[in-house]
């Protein structure tokens, strides 16, 4: 029966047919052949083309399954790691799509029999993560592209290092803490100056020196006058009527003092500038922006002794700040620093040991008048990380 024409009914019939998915076991792999019944199936098993194709397979039988294996794998892992990347999914899920493609290459042709087996080959190679659960096997690509595994470890890396500039301020603060609540326990309490009777003088203590004892000095020569009967009554009601002053905790000390510093640093003028030229630092402020914060660069130029021009490492924009917004980057031992403040001012250094405990460096001067000098308990504020092109 010869083809029908194009464009009859039978024809258009014929092709949509031949669109879709047909049936597994109508399906030749060596000739890439697909029939869509029995009958058409023993026909084609039958024919001279099918028999040389056969010959051709069974002369080197490996090679072929080697082939159709290997390509089989390649379009599995393919549309595993482009459609669900590295998540845990399951595969026959995948499976699925793989096989709605119309000339994918069947399993059977492959050395794998099963699924089950294909996914456990897998894991034995390292290719995947795999794990059988009641719903069946579940999978996960192991993605070993080098841009990807350099990329997850410079983020694992900024990871540390903010985590290691939480805990160091974690720890500054416990200590502040700590000194404050010392403050507390230590600091005297006021109490009311009574008089046990009208005529008894008053008497203070006023040591001249540590190691001299308390001289008692009389006030004979003052007279206080007795309080009447109304003015102690009248002194009573206000006592009552003042509200009692709550006890500031040890936190909220600590900020009186900090205001109170930066007060007094405005009356009296700055003289605490710690900026210099080529070193490195890090941008503390979040009014720029989540893009800046936390980020580094390197002093271009000093503005008034306090501003200073910052060039960021990532993207070398120019952000100009206060050095209250800024804070020293210490290097890894072995790595250049400079001093910034002290009798070794500016002078380049280099790194010998870090104490993490009490927050200082130990440096040795490495150029200049000063070389070979060895300074030891640094803060972490008076020296920082030198900027190399």
């Amino acid at each position: 029966m010869g083809k029908h024409e194009v464009g009859t009914p039978k024809y258009i019939a014929n092709k949509i047919k031949a669109k879709g998915l047909q049936k597994l076991r109508w399906y030749c792999q060596m000739c890439q052949k697909q029939c869509r019944d029995e009958n058409g199936f023993k026909c084609h098993t039958t024919s001279e083309s099918h028999q040389r194709q056969l010959l051709i397979f069974a002369d080197n039988a490996d090679k072929y399954i080697d082939e159709f294996s290997k390509e089989f794998e390649e379009g599995y892992l393919e549309l595993l790691s482009r459609q669900f990347g590295t998540k845990r999914v399951q595969a026959n899920r995948v499976y699925q799509d793989y096989i709605a493609d119309r000339n994918h290459l069947h399993m059977n042709s492959t050395q794998w029999e099963t699924l089950t087996e294909f996914v456990k080959w897998l894991g034995r190679e390292g290719k995947c993560v795999v794990d059988e659960t009641e719903k069946g096997w579940f999978i996960q690509y192991i993605d070993r592209n080098p841009e990807t595994i350099a990329l997850q470890e410079a983020m694992a890396k900024k990871e540390k290092m903010d985590k290691d500039d939480h805990e160091r301020m974690m720890k500054m603060l416990e200590k502040q803490i700590e000194r404050g609540k010392e403050k507390c326990v230590n600091k005297p309490e006021a109490t009311v100056l009574q008089r046990e009777s009208e005529d008894e003088k008053l008497q203070f203590a006023m040591p001249a020196k540590k190691d001299d004892k308390a001289k008692f000095v009389p006030l004979n020569k003052f007279k206080l006058p007795a309080p009447s009967t109304s003015s102690m009554k009248s002194n009573e009601l206000i006592k009552d009527k003042k509200p009692e002053k709550r006890k500031l905790s040890a936190l909220e000390e600590i900020k009186q003092e900090e205001e109170a510093k930066k007060k007094m640093q405005k009356f009296k003028g700055r003289d605490d500038s710690w900026l210099s030229l080529n070193i490195v630092v890090k941008v503390m402020t979040q009014s720029l922006g989540d893009k800046y914060y936390k980020q580094k660069g390197y002093v271009k130029d000093i503005i008034d002794r306090y501003l200073a021009v910052i060039v960021m490492l990532d993207n070398n924009h120019k952000l100009k700040l206060d050095q209250e917004h800024l804070e020293t980057v210490i290097p890894a031992i072995g790595k250049r620093v400079k001093v910034l403040k002290g009798k070794y001012k500016n002078c380049v250094a280099e790194m010998q040991a870090l104490d993490v405990e009490r927050f200082s460096v130990s440096v040795v001067i490495s150029e200049g008048s000063f070389k070979g000098h060895v300074i030891d308990n640094l803060p972490y504020e008076s020296v920082s990380k030198l900027h190399s092109a």
